[in-house]
């Protein structure tokens, strides 16, 4: 019954509150009477019948202009109520005054008593339907701490109180100062007490509200809680609530990256602004995971014209209007030039950067998915290779001044084909280096970065809402991570540290093993693992062994001769390089390969090469593999 009138039509509520209060006013005018007479029983004359009938119209009519039926009973606050006496107050006097012309004889004292009855017979019924509706709404909705009291923890606890998926229960805190206070009605707890209360409020999740905490902090927390097996949910940072990009009580799942726990190092001013600030600069691959926070990174530098490279239209397109509204709102002078193309069509790139006269150049255009490349072999070695010789070239002819090639860990003692054609594209700009010096080049190796097309993470994630399992190539497979926001920023300011031939290393910190990145987004989705000993679990582990091509761990470098630069996360390593002829030989033989899409001879190339290749198993290129098949 409460369902249907909870979800009955508006007109239908209004028209069943205006007949409640067409009853109840009338009988809170003779419960006033027969207390002011103290009897039960009283007789009316006709007067005071009328007298009953005016008030009574006239009380309705009043509640329809103040707006009392407009007013949804479940959600009435105080100033509902507010209003409710404000018009039963005039309904008082409309008694009185009724009374006093028709001559009904009306104790006086009666119309105070008709106040109390009137407000308890039509206030009480309207507190009780708000208060039953709470309580049911309180039973459909998740428990929750709110972890920090402060004031991101009050703007939270105030936001989810009026929400309809989460219901406050209490704040952790770990100053001692405020544990055991009462906030909002919630008691503020210390982090010792979170496991009996989970179990004695059936608590399934935790939010942070951890304000400007820094990332250490932050991690060591994580972790912690991760043993809980409590779903650990986070409130936005408090610049988004304060720009208007989140507001308070949009939660969210734990990031992966705040279990890095690395806490930014500020840029170096003169780094970051030296190749961008006032420049024309060019990003290929624009529109891929890291090319597209090159261009926001670079942007924000305020560069004159910023040129996006990318082969992809729908990428071009999405970083083009992102750019161009971020333009908008800072009221930017840089000009945004969308340019599709390859890299691989070296007179196409020449025309583009002597036309805008490109200044520098982030070459972040490659093919990057391991398993991807091991099936593709001479399309990963045209666009890693010769996109890059190609890009390089064309730099040169332009007269560029700074080349920043985007390289990776797996092009260090390369067990894959991607990895080895990263290595060959350096191999390819420390040659160009040597060979002249107009145009200055350096590469930038680091490992995976959180969020990109070919991380872990977002896959995780969809295989556990998923209810799994989730596949991890190997037990013992570690990687080093590091967010893109990060990586962007570090290869800005390296690419401006170069003499010619640099290649940086970036500081990756702590090695993350895979299974145990696992096992921690399970623990922090509130669920459990399933596995031998804990058949009952929510989310099981599966191995699916190592893909063609890939390694347990990846190095960031391939001999120990490894300086420090300025900047503390950023290395250099002196490693072995060839001249240009010997280069150039190497990229003709390559080329003819790939033209006669001879794959075999491709890899031979590249275990020739000083590119220390250490090829594993057999080459599994789908279109080689079916032709020897056919033959």
């Amino acid at each position: 019954m409460l369902n249907y009138l909870l979800n009955a039509p508006r007109p239908i509520k209004r028209l069943i509150s205006l007949s409640y209060d067409s009853i109840a006013i009338p009988i809170a005018i003779y419960i006033a009477l027969a207390l002011r007479h103290g009897e039960p029983l009283i007789n009316l004359n006709a007067n005071l019948i009328f007298t009953a009938i005016i008030t009574t119209l006239a009380t309705l009519t009043l509640f329809i202009k103040l707006g009392q039926y407009r007013a949804m009973v479940r959600f009435m606050a105080g100033k509902a109520f507010s209003t409710l006496a404000l018009g039963i107050t005039i309904s008082a006097l409309i008694l009185a005054t009724s009374s006093f012309l028709l001559q009904a004889n009306l104790p006086r004292s009666s119309v105070i008593i008709y106040w109390f009855t009137a407000f308890t017979s039509l206030g009480g019924p309207r507190l009780f339907i708000r208060s039953l509706v709470i309580q049911l709404g309180k039973k459909k909705r998740d428990a929750v701490l709110i972890y920090g009291a402060g004031q991101q923890g009050l703007s939270l606890a105030n936001a989810l109180l009026n929400n309809d998926f989460f219901q406050p229960c209490g704040f952790i805190d770990d100053d001692p100062r405020k544990q055991n206070m009462h906030i909002r009605g919630l008691k503020v707890q210390a982090r010792e007490n979170i496991k009996e209360l989970a179990e004695n409020q059936n608590i399934k999740k935790i939010v942070l509200a951890l304000g400007n905490t820094n990332n250490s902090q932050r991690k060591t927390l994580i972790e912690e809680l991760s043993h809980t097996n409590i779903e650990v949910l986070t409130a936005p940072a408090v610049q988004d609530i304060v720009s208007g990009k989140a507001k308070i009580e949009e939660l969210k799942q734990v990031a992966i990256e705040d279990l890095l726990g690395r806490d930014p190092v500020p840029p170096k001013s003169k780094l970051i602004k030296q190749c961008i600030t006032d420049k024309v600069i060019a990003v290929t691959g624009a529109g891929g995971s890291i090319g597209s926070e090159l261009c926001r990174q670079a942007f924000k530098q305020n560069p004159t014209k910023i040129i996006l490279i990318e082969l992809n239209e729908y990428s071009l397109y999405i970083i083009e209007q992102e750019l161009n509204q971020l333009k908008n709102s800072s009221n930017s002078n840089t000009e945004v030039i969308s340019i599709l193309g390859s890299v691989q069509n070296q007179h196409r790139l020449q025309t583009i950067f002597e036309t805008f006269k490109v200044e520098t150049i982030y070459h972040a255009a490659a093919y990057k998915h391991v398993p991807m490349v091991e099936h593709n072999v001479v399309e990963g070695v045209r666009n890693n290779v010769f996109g890059t010789w190609y890009c390089a070239e064309a730099a040169i002819k332009a007269q560029v001044k700074n080349f920043v090639l985007i390289s990776t860990d797996k092009a260090v003692r390369p067990t894959n084909i991607m990895g080895t054609s990263k290595r060959v594209a350096e191999l390819v700009l420390q040659a160009l280096a040597k060979r002249q010096t107009d145009t200055r080049f350096c590469m930038v190796r680091f490992g995976n970065v959180l969020g990109s097309s070919g991380s872990v993470v977002p896959l995780f994630r969809k295989q556990i809402q998923q209810g799994g399992p989730i596949t991890v190539t190997h037990p013992d497979i570690i990687r080093y991570f590091m967010t893109i926001p990060e990586a962007a920023m570090l290869v800005i300011q390296a690419g401006c540290m170069g003499k010619g031939g640099d290649v940086f290393v970036l500081d990756m910190g702590e090695p993350v093993k895979i299974t145990a990145l696992a096992q921690k987004m399970i623990r922090l989705s509130g669920l459990s693992e399933k596995t031998e000993s804990e058949p009952n679990g929510d989310i099981e582990i599966q191995f699916s062994g190592l893909r063609p091509g890939e390694k347990l761990y990846e190095e960031l470098l391939i001999g120990e001769n490894v300086e420090g630069t300025e900047h503390p996360r950023i290395m250099t390593a002196r490693e072995i390089h060839l001249n240009w002829p010997e280069t150039h030989n190497l990229l003709n033989h390559l080329d003819k390969a790939c033209h006669e899409f001879r794959v075999d001879s491709v890899i031979k190339l590249l275990l020739e090469a000083p590119a220390a290749f250490n090829k594993q198993g057999i080459n599994p290129d789908w279109v080689y593999t079916q032709h020897l098949k056919n033959t």
